[in-house]
């Protein structure tokens, strides 16, 4: 059961840094749900940061973000910035003065360029005790999370494969060492990577093809795991279609998540009675008919509320818990952005050979 900001005996006193539109709409309306004390929020166009701090009760406003740790002191920093001038996710130096302040620090996604940056993070997290969780919403799904749990069920099986489907263009390869040209490619990766490794884990190996209309992308993955997966990146869908859909298999039983909401778990069972040319039905045993859940918008509950659904107030939630007990977050840690990162830059290999991931 969720509890409401003002119902929390202990909430920890908190900063935000960048007020854009993305702040506005989906992180800071997140703190209603959270043990969260906004003491401060910072912006380098102070008459935002005014704004913010009046709609969202913040005691003080900054345009100096460095200030703004000194004197404050908050217990976690939540940080969303977005790009520099290069097109490079500003987050890592960011994150690093928040970790150095003492705070633990909520970046949203992508976390950074490289794979070296995420590395240097996990460093300053065990050199200051503190710890750094990155936005990775698509884990935090409802249906993701319970796709999930199904999947690591002993009933399940282990997975034996995974696809998901995200409509995404990969740059043509002179441009891919262009961060400006890869921005929009780093920025929505993201998102189908992060929920296939929050289920089937680490990519091993992967081989991808791009077709050059629309830059849509076929890439087959090798988990260490053993298992295989399929990620298609399919630009040039239509805009009036379902954005994405996942699909797990296990051994007799698979599930599925369509348009991020809705969960149907294909248990082990058998379609009709009679065997084969002798089933007069497609109707089979309840035991192991196929569970389906889906959101209704009829009621005001927090289940319909996008905030949730789209993962923002569970991730949010998740890393406050953590903070907290003073452990690191299970799901959006740093692990979790390396992973993320080493399949970003797997794209900068040639197309059409196999594609060997770093442990």
């Amino acid at each position: 059961m969720i509890r409401y900001n003002h119902e929390y005996e202990r909430r920890l006193r908190a900063v935000h840094l960048g007020c854009g539109d993305h702040s506005f709409r989906n992180i800071l309306p997140c703190f209603r749900y959270a043990p969260i004390d906004l003491v401060a929020v910072c912006d380098r166009r102070e008459e935002r940061a005014a704004a913010f701090a009046r709609q969202f009760g913040a005691e003080r406003h900054y345009a100096d973000y460095e200030r703004m740790l000194g004197e404050v002191r908050p217990e976690i920093v939540f940080i969303v910035t977005g790009y520099d001038a290069e097109g490079r996710p500003t987050y890592p130096a960011l994150a690093e003065m928040a970790l150095r302040a003492g705070a633990h620090a909520w970046i949203e996604k992508p976390p950074a360029a490289s794979t070296a940056e995420i590395r240097r993070l996990r460093q300053l997290e065990a050199e200051t005790g503190r710890f750094v969780m990155v936005g990775l919403k698509k884990a935090f799904f409802p249906a993701v999370a319970r796709a999930r749990e199904i999947a690591r069920s002993p009933e399940f099986g282990p997975i034996s494969s995974i696809a998901a489907r995200y409509p995404q263009s990969l740059p043509p390869p002179e441009r891919r060492g262009d961060p400006r040209a890869m921005l929009g490619f780093l920025d929505h990766l993201c998102h189908p990577a992060s929920a296939i490794h929050s289920i089937a884990g680490p990519v091993a190996s992967l081989f991808y093809q791009r077709e050059p209309v629309n830059g849509a992308v076929a890439v087959t993955l090798r988990f260490r795991s053993g298992a295989v997966g399929l990620l298609h990146l399919c630009a040039g869908q239509s805009g009036t279609g379902a954005l994405e859909r996942l699909e797990v298999v296990g051994r007799g039983s698979h599930v599925v998540v369509e348009n991020g909401c809705r969960l149907l778990h294909y248990r082990p069972g058998r379609r009709g009675e009679g065997g084969y040319g002798r089933s007069a039905s497609f109707i089979g045993p309840d035991e192991g008919a196929p569970l389906l859940w889906e959101p209704e918008f009829s009621l005001g509950q927090l289940y319909n509320n996008g905030l949730f659904l789209l993962g923002y107030a569970p991730e949010i939630r998740h890393f406050c818990d953590a903070a907290l007990a003073g452990t690191c977050p299970t799901e959006g840690n740093l692990d979790a952005a390396l992973e993320v990162t080493k399949l970003y830059e797997a794209f900068r290999e040639p197309e059409g050979t196999l594609i060997i991931l770093p442990e």
